[in-house]
Formats: C-alpha cells, structure tokens, sequence
C-alpha cells in the first residue's frame, strides 16, 4: 500500500517528536529538512513501513543509535507468558475456542511502542476483560474456516512482541482443529522497534510449536520487494496467510495473496479506511475488502 496523506503527517510528527529531547534547534532544523527532502525523493509507491527504514538510517546519522526496545520487549513477553495458561483455559471454555483465540491475539496488536504512546499492562487487561464484545466477523470467520479446510499449507505473520504469545495459543488451536495443516511463522528478519524476531519467538516458545523463519528484513511489515527470497516463496506458495497488524496491512495489501489480516485500528487512516473506532478490531481479507 503506497503512503498517503496521513501517513506522511504521522511521519513527520514522529520525527519531530523523536527530536524534542535535543537542544540544539539548528541541527533539529537541518535534520527536519532532510526528513522532508527524503520524503520528497521517496518513491510513491513505496509504503510507509518501508520509509521509515532510511528515516531511521537517517536519524543515527544525525543523533545516533535510537534507543532499543529490549527492556519493554522482555516485560511483555514476561507479562504474556505468566497470563498464557490463564488465558488458553479461558479460550478453551468458549463455544468456539479457535475464533476466541483470534479475538485474544487481534487484541495483543495493542502492544504497538511505535504507533501508540502510552501502551500499558492495565489498558491490556481492560481490553481482554471486553474481548466478547468485538467479535470477528461472521461472515469472514465462515470463508476463513473453508480455506482452512481445503487448504495445506498456513504462513502466519506476526507483529509485536508480547502479542506473539496470543499468536502462539491461536496456532496450537489450528494444529489441534486442522492436523493436516502445514503452519510455519514469519518474524521480523533484524530487530526493529518493538516487532517480534527469532530471539522473541524463542524466547516465548514459539519455535517449539511450529518452524519459525526471520523474513530477512528490519522493516516493520512485510514488503515483498525487500524480505528474502525464501521468506517470499513461502508467502507465495500458502494457501492461507494470517498477517498481524498495521504495518503488515501496509506492506503486502494489493499483493493478490489470500490474506486474512487480524489488526486493531490504532491511527486516523485506518479508522476513517475502515470506518471504524480507536482499537476496534479488524478480521478481512484481501479479496474482499
């Protein structure tokens, strides 16, 4: 999906945030130019997940390295694994566990540190405590689970860190409900903000359950003319593909792949897009949005 309007002001306002902390207003102005000047040179079609990886070449170039997201990474994971059996109880209760577990994960989306400013373990339990009343839709559901019937071979994108523990309890309920199927993940191929990679796949026991692949690139998404040339024949080889958040929305929509993309909307695009509210929930597919 090519940037946009709202995009390019999120953006901007990103790196003027970033910069706030410094003192030195020229070189904030000279750094502010560039920003607008890469912009300007950037190739149109490109999405905004993909610009911001030379935005952020960019930064290191004038500031130096950006601050990791190593602590907050570790504290979600942790936080996500002392809750897994709590919650996988909770979803084996329900009268369909497996679209239960998706609601779960669809909710972990809210662990974004770059999309969102102030991401916490309580606004996370308040939004698990009304998970019930933003359920997928039906009709979805229904064209997902005949995919899933006919289909052999699953590739699951995954977004944040944390998050990927609710992905981990949707794919063991797939592996249960669909033996046949073949599942493999896709994680961040180099670390970027707080995206899940291999070390947090691992780390959540993630790679125990199904194989798990870094895609090959820093960038937070999917965009298909910068991953590997493995990770792309896999995506282009699954019958069904599960892709977690914005940015993998971003990146791959108008791929033509039979994509079913599980995301929370958390900026001004995507709720007017899906003319819907702050972190309400999205279950569509590319065919049919």
């Amino acid at each position: 999906m090519k940037i946009n309007s709202f995009c390019m002001s999120c953006l901007v306002q990103a790196q003027a945030r970033s910069i706030q902390k410094f003192e030195d207003e020229e070189k904030k102005s000279r750094y502010m130019r560039e920003v607008f000047r890469l912009l300007l040179n950037s190739d149109p079609e490109l999405s905004a997940p993909a610009l911001l990886e030379p935005i952020s070449v960019l930064y290191e170039s004038f500031w130096g390295a950006q601050k990791g997201f190593q602590e907050e990474k570790k504290s979600f994971n942790d936080f996500l694994l002392s809750m897994e059996g709590e919650l996988e109880k909770k979803i084996r209760s329900t009268k369909d566990p497996l679209a239960t577990a998706l609601c779960y994960a669809r909710l972990g989306n809210y662990i974004d540190l770059s999309a969102l400013s102030d991401v916490s373990e309580e606004k996370l339990l308040e939004l698990f405590a009304k998970a019930e009343e933003d359920p997928l839709d039906a009709e979805e559901y229904q064209h997902f689970l005949q995919d899933l019937e006919h289909g052999e071979y699953l590739v699951y994108l995954t977004d944040n860190c944390g998050e990927v523990v609710l992905d981990k309890l949707v794919i063991r309920l797939l592996k249960e409900r669909y033996p046949k199927l073949r599942i493999e993940v896709l994680v961040r191929g180099i670390p970027v903000t707080n995206d899940a990679d291999m070390e947090d796949a691992e780390y959540v026991g993630l790679t125990k359950l199904v194989p798990v692949f870094g895609n090959g690139s820093g960038i937070a998404g999917t965009e298909l003319s910068k991953i590997s040339r493995e990770a792309r024949e896999k995506l282009e080889c699954a019958d069904v593909i599960i892709a977690k958040g914005q940015g993998n929305f971003e990146t791959i929509h108008t791929s033509g792949l039979n994509i079913y993309y599980l995301f929370l909307c958390k900026c001004d695009w995507f709720m007017q897009r899906f003319h819907a509210k702050h972190l309400q929930g999205m279950f569509v597919n590319e065919t049919r949005i």
